[in-house]
């Protein structure tokens, strides 16, 4: 390899990035140290220890960071549909023939490590939907193109949930943001925020009811007034074009039924879930009659709307208590404040609460935490890294190192913007949606704000499989970076 070969890497390459990605290998491998630690423990590169352990997955982060500067970028740009159909083909085998560990089936063991497949899958399906967005005349409208991406999102998905990793699969729907900056439409996030808002109010307030008479919850009630709202909303929005005057009178009747139906119940107790189903009801019939007049589309679309949100909405209950596993649901009413398990559930959550809140402004110093050195906290240095953080480095640590993981997020966002090449944008894109999705995820469940799912905090987390994933991930994308100048090949 010539000199000139490297001194062009080293000139291209964002050094910026490159330091972040640093400060938190290193900052992580020292709360690892904090949260495994013990008194038998001589030394910070004990291999028999995490600590030292993680220190050799860091070395090999680096070989593998450098390996793939000095490679040919266009491996990366042409063999996307390979690496697709391998992982694709692995995590299905993965499925069926790992071992049960904790109730999941997604680790392969390989001598003395294992290898968790669902952590590289994230990198092969953002390679994979680059390829296909990038395609000569791609536009993100039309049947046929939206099928092709959801495809590429969704066959991984399935495979790592036939794992039993729900929290893996999950984190692959945060390529909608990606898709939302080339061009999915604000309607289709507002409606995925829809979901989980219906979801939630349904199994958090089903069982409050508003009066004597059956299947009167209040939950059911607000989650039907806000379909109400958003349709009123979506008729307003995408009929304009239609000049119809009578749109912005179309709110009054239900308002009018609204106010009726409360006064009335001073008197007697009304069915206010079926007066609401009444009023969507009534409203899907001059929809579909608005639709025939006018020859609208928009008016079907919005009929439709209606029919599957009250659908999802009645199934809502039905997907939480026959779908979900005791463990997964016992985790949501937690969250929800449904049931208080301080010692089953809820005791993760409680335990790592107690160990940040313990931690204060400044924190109890590198190797004082009592929570964690009593190993209060299970996963600790792996999924619960954070409390650890809390606990030693207090508030001003926690906000460092949600301010870097900022800082890389802000500048991996530069970079993308700063990309000539489609395939180096959506893919940069994607790298961001990812670390997003694992921060806001990891830290919101250490915090109590999302159910437990278990997902690593990016080059913090103890795990030779989410270091190297993570490193591959954002290595890719420095060197696709680095190709846009023509520097180095």
């Amino acid at each position: 390899m010539s000199m000139s070969r490297n001194i062009s890497i080293r000139a291209s390459i964002d050094w910026m990035t490159v330091f972040i990605f640093v400060l938190l290998l290193i900052f992580g491998w020292l709360n690892i140290y904090g949260a495994s630690y013990n008194y038998e423990q001589t030394s910070i590169f004990d291999f028999s220890y995490r600590s030292g352990k993680q220190f050799l997955w860091m070395g090999v982060s680096v070989v593998i960071a450098s390996v793939i500067l000095l490679m040919d970028y266009k491996v990366f740009t042409t063999f996307p549909v390979l690496f697709y159909v391998i992982t694709v083909v692995v995590l299905l085998l993965t499925a069926f023939v790992a071992p049960d560990i904790k109730g999941s089936r997604s680790w392969i063991p390989l001598g003395p490590v294992s290898l968790q497949p669902a952590e590289f899958a994230k990198i092969f399906t953002a390679l994979m939907l680059a390829k296909v967005m990038s395609e000569y005349n791609f536009r993100l409208k039309g049947f046929r193109n939206y099928a092709k991406v959801c495809v590429v999102i969704l066959v991984p998905m399935i495979a790592i949930i036939l794992e039993k990793e729900m929290g893996s699969a999950l984190v692959f729907l945060a390529f909608s943001l990606m898709l939302y900056r080339e061009g999915l439409p604000g309607l289709v996030p507002l409606l995925g925020f829809l979901c989980v808002l219906l979801f939630v109010l349904v199994i958090r307030f089903d069982a409050v009811q508003i009066n004597t008479l059956p299947n009167n919850s209040v939950g059911m009630l607000i989650c039907l007034c806000i379909i109400l709202l958003v349709t009123w909303f979506l008729m307003y929005h995408y009929t304009r074009e239609k000049k119809d005057k009578r749109l912005k009178y179309h709110i009054l009747p239900a308002l009018g039924i609204g106010i009726v139906v409360g006064v009335l119940n001073i008197w007697v107790e009304v069915p206010f879930v079926y007066v609401a189903l009444g009023v969507l009801a009534a409203t899907i019939v001059y929809l579909l009659v608005r639709a025939f007049l006018l020859r609208s589309k928009s008016y079907m679309w919005v009929a439709v709307f209606i029919m599957v949100a009250i659908v999802y909405t009645y199934s809502a209950e039905y997907l939480f208590k026959k779908v979900l596993q005791d463990h997964q649901r016992n985790r949501i009413e937690v969250v929800l404040g449904i049931k208080d398990d301080p010692s089953g559930a809820g005791y993760n959550i409680n335990q790592a609460k107690i160990a940040i809140g313990s931690g204060g402004f400044l924190g109890k110093g590198f190797l004082k935490g009592t929570q964690t050195k009593l190993k209060y906290v299970p996963e600790q240095d792996t999924d619960f890294i954070f409390c650890t953080v809390g606990e030693e480095f207090g508030f001003w640590g926690s906000v460092l190192l949600i301010g870097l993981y900022v800082w890389l997020l802000l500048r991996l966002i530069f970079l993308a913007e700063r990309q000539n090449d489609t395939f180096a944008r959506i893919y940069g894109y994607c790298v961001v949606s990812i670390f997003f999705a694992h921060v806001m995820i990891n830290i919101g469940m250490v915090l109590g704000l999302v159910p437990v799912i278990g997902i690593p905090l990016p080059f913090m987390s103890y795990g030779g499989s989410s270091l190297c994933a993570f490193t591959v991930l954002l290595f890719i994308f420095l060197k696709l970076d680095i190709a846009r100048l023509g520097r180095a090949t």
